[in-house]
């Protein structure tokens, strides 16, 4: 079964919710191309990623907390947001369509290898852009969001 992937800010990614185990993952998505283990020696934190490279998505799970899903990267052109194709817009309708949902920017940060990256941390949202262009899009639960800053960019 081939799922749109979308987005739903503080709640999930298409049918999984966060909080959700690897096996709920398994049996949604499939099998991944690959798993990987990720530690944040700083803030001690570990986790589990499971990379649907086919898919354009990877999902995060806490192994701190029982392998909970806690948040997603996704590169999917297809992926939508408040019933919009995201990776379509341009960062300033980007805004506007978060605004439209009474989310604002709370950070915006420029990295030394240019990557733009636009946070809305009450959706636990953060956009990423190159050349103006929107390449990926990561998010979490608010619950798991401030543990998790490390995603594969």
């Amino acid at each position: 079964m081939v799922q749109i992937p979308e987005i739903q800010l503080l709640a999930g990614f298409c049918s999984l919710p966060f909080g959700a185990s690897k096996e709920q993952a398994l049996q949604i998505f499939g099998q991944p191309e690959e798993e990987q283990n990720i530690s944040e020696e700083l803030l001690n934190n570990q986790s589990l990623v499971l990379h649907y490279w086919d898919k354009g998505f990877s999902l995060f799970f806490d192994l701190n907390r029982n392998e909970k899903f806690c948040s997603v990267e996704t590169d999917n052109r297809e992926t939508v947001l408040f019933d919009a194709k995201i990776f379509t817009l341009k960062e300033k309708e980007i805004i506007a369509l978060m605004k439209q949902n009474n989310f604002s920017v709370t950070d915006t940060e420029v990295h030394p290898w240019g990557e733009k990256r636009v946070s809305f941390d009450e959706a636990g949202l953060d956009c990423y852009f190159e050349n103006n262009r929107l390449v990926s899009v990561n998010f979490s639960s608010l619950e798991f969001g401030e543990q998790y800053p490390f995603f594969l960019n």
